[in-house]
């Protein structure tokens, strides 16, 4: 049983395809990723220098185009809370990160095993 040249070519131009739009989504997933990783670091400086100040130190927050006095304690539990939302957001991209690289290592196994399966 053999398989039509044109229906070959149509399939691996499929399977190409979807390595391609998985290629490019691992660079986006990967760039999301490295963001998030950075703002954490900001977040952790910003928290760790709060905690190196008195507790009766005026802190401000900008809103907007100005800035409102808030609580050490407020300020630092708003940090941490964007700390831990930005750990399940990247805890999620390596999920969606795995998943795409193993799309891209199978739509790359499918193309050999056409290929082989073709010549043979």
């Amino acid at each position: 049983m053999s398989i039509p040249p044109e229906a070959l070519q149509k399939l691996v131009q499929e399977i190409e395809s979807q390595a391609i739009a998985s290629q490019q989504q691992i660079g986006v997933v990967k760039a999301q990723i490295s963001t998030k990783q950075r703002d954490i670091r900001l977040l952790q400086l910003t928290s760790s220098e709060l905690a190196s100040l008195p507790k009766d130190t005026n802190v401000y927050e900008g809103v907007g185009k100005m800035f409102i006095h808030s609580p050490i304690n407020t300020v630092d539990k708003r940090l941490s809370s964007e700390t831990e939302t930005l750990k399940n957001d990247i805890t999620g991209l390596g999920k969606r990160l795995h998943y795409l690289e193993t799309t891209h290592q199978k739509s790359k196994e499918h193309i050999e095993q056409i290929f082989k399966g073709s010549s043979a």
